[in-house]
């Protein structure tokens, strides 16, 4: 892990060339044991699903953390499009470099990722799973008012074991209203 003050961590969209970074951050399974990701990612891979990010109707945005120009972390919200009735919510996943957690990366991210969610995409309802025993996912969550709905036992395999996960979301706490300027 590096030493001294944390270097300046900056937000952006990511783009196809961050493709070896995710695969460099998502190889680490200290990354990839608590994510829904599978081993050995390929930037191959990774590149063809961020060259595919910007497509028409995808509805996806894709960010990444950096420090000192090098990619450290990344989140993306999907919004739900399968159904008129869904369209207020969304899904997320996080993925931080294991020499980067608990640096105020994942925080960051969050920041990001809500401002947007609840600022400019219309947003009401951000939903996530996390593996139960992931505490330092679930205390990053909960700090951004996600709250616990239950739990999904033997959601998915992780290391030759079935693991259950938390199912929890977070409602907009202001949702928008009409207007907001002076009234006439």
């Amino acid at each position: 892990m590096p030493t001294g003050p944390a270097p300046a961590i900056t937000i952006r969209r990511a783009r196809p060339s961050d493709a070896e970074a995710f695969a460099r951050i998502f190889s680490d399974e200290d990354t990839f044991g608590g994510v829904l990701q599978m081993p050995y990612p390929s930037a191959h891979i990774w590149r063809q699903r961020l060259e595919d990010n910007d497509a028409p109707g995808k509805n996806r945005l894709l960010l990444v953390a950096e420090a000192d120009g090098d990619v450290v972390g990344n989140t993306g919200l999907t919004m739900q499009t399968g159904s008129p009735r869904r369209a207020h919510a969304a899904s997320f996943g996080i993925g931080v470099a294991k020499a980067w957690q608990g640096r105020g990366v994942g925080t960051a991210l969050m920041a990001a990722l809500i401002d947007y969610a609840d600022r400019w995409a219309g947003i009401l309802r951000i939903e996530l799973t996390v593996y139960t025993d992931n505490t330092r996912a679930i205390a990053l969550y909960r700090k951004f008012g996600f709250e616990a709905e239950g739990t999904m036992r033997g959601f998915a395999l992780r290391d030759g074991r079935y693991v259950d996960v938390l199912a929890m979301a977070r409602l907009h706490p202001k949702p928008p209203l009409i207007g907001g300027g002076a009234s006439a």
